[in-house]
């Protein structure tokens, strides 16, 4: 018992040792089983119980001074001395992320899937579809990147071209959001970028109304902003939707009270909306005797800006890390 307990061992080759000399097949501990048979039979019962209580502690030691080996083992596995000394900073997901899955979380509460489509496109989906006539004004709107100069081969200005790929192969009801990239011919300054990020919702179905538009973007205020935003929809202009509106939120800084951010207004532009034109309906073959339905738009750039008073929109793209620890906690 004395020699079992003086068992010891710094690495597997030397337990593994320990382990042949004393329990394999013909080890210390088995040849005293096989002596057994010579013992007397009045001292039988005293001597094995006496080997099989050898046997059990020998097998004790052995498998503790394994865990001892294998822990270890493992910490100086664990040790990397090439490893700077500093502390390593854990990242998190880039500020246009996050609202963006905020956004996506908030509308999929109300009903609203995802659908995403190629970034470069074709004339058709992005403009031709959604009412835009070949020599409509509207496409000076927006001042496109053309590829390899084929007037028919474009990076899409909007994500509505996704809402034209949906309509085209999709059966009413539908009820989608439509987040990606867009990227338009401007110059680059602190409130204007070539790129830049979208989120559009479509709705299609029997008897959708004006009403139902609003209500939807009520909701998605209130979640966004806080339970104390208001909103207004003012008329505007889109060849997509008619009718269509901007809608502005109350000043999330001064509460509608008007400071030098809403321009002392107390409202602040976020996205454009209105119902689906008859014509983009017909076109993508869906009756629009039968359905109606609204669209929307948004930037997350323009979201992320009033939630977070975010001035300059370039530094979301120049991945300066001290811009970006900033959102470490955000979610």
């Amino acid at each position: 018992m004395a020699e079992v307990d003086a068992f010891k061992a710094s690495n597997a080759a030397e337990l593994e040792a320990l382990r042949v000399k004393y329990l394999s097949k013909k080890g210390d501990i088995s040849l005293l089983f096989n002596d057994f048979r010579e013992v007397p039979n009045e001292l039988k019962r005293e001597v094995g119980q006496l080997l099989n209580d050898l046997k059990t502690k020998a097998q004790d030691r052995i498998a503790a001074l394994k865990e001892e080996i294998g822990a270890a083992g493992a910490s100086s596995e664990q040790l990397d001395l090439t490893r700077t000394a500093e502390p390593v900073a854990l990242g998190t997901r880039h500020p246009l992320t996050l609202v963006k899955n905020e956004i996506i979380d908030i509308f999929a509460r109300i009903g609203f899937t995802i659908a995403e489509g190629p970034e470069i496109e074709d004339d058709w989906h992005v403009f031709g579809a959604l009412n835009f006539a070949p020599e409509h004004p509207a496409r000076d709107m927006q001042d496109t990147f053309f590829i390899e100069q084929n007037p028919d081969v474009v990076l899409r200005t909007h994500t509505s071209s996704v809402q034209s790929r949906i309509m085209s192969v999709q059966k009413p009801p539908i009820r989608m959001l439509f987040p990606g990239r867009v990227y338009r011919n401007e110059a680059i300054s602190y409130r204007a970028h070539c790129f830049f990020h979208q989120v559009e919702g479509l709705y299609i179905d029997k008897d959708v109304s004006f009403a139902d538009l609003k209500q939807a973007l009520m909701y998605f205020a209130k979640e966004m902003f806080g339970p104390s935003t208001q909103i207004r929809l003012r008329p505007s202009y889109f060849p997509f939707t008619e009718p269509s509106a901007e809608m502005d939120i109350s000043c999330n800084l001064c509460g509608g009270k008007g400071c030098p951010f809403c321009k002392h207004t107390g409202w602040v532009e976020i996205l454009g909306c209105g119902m689906v034109d008859p014509n983009v309906l017909e076109n993508c073959g869906i009756d629009s005797n039968v359905y109606s339905g609204y669209a929307f738009g948004m930037g997350v750039e323009r979201i992320t800006n009033l939630k977070y008073q975010v001035k300059d929109l370039r530094l979301f793209s120049e991945n300066d890390v001290r811009f970006l620890r900033q959102f470490e906690s955000a979610y």
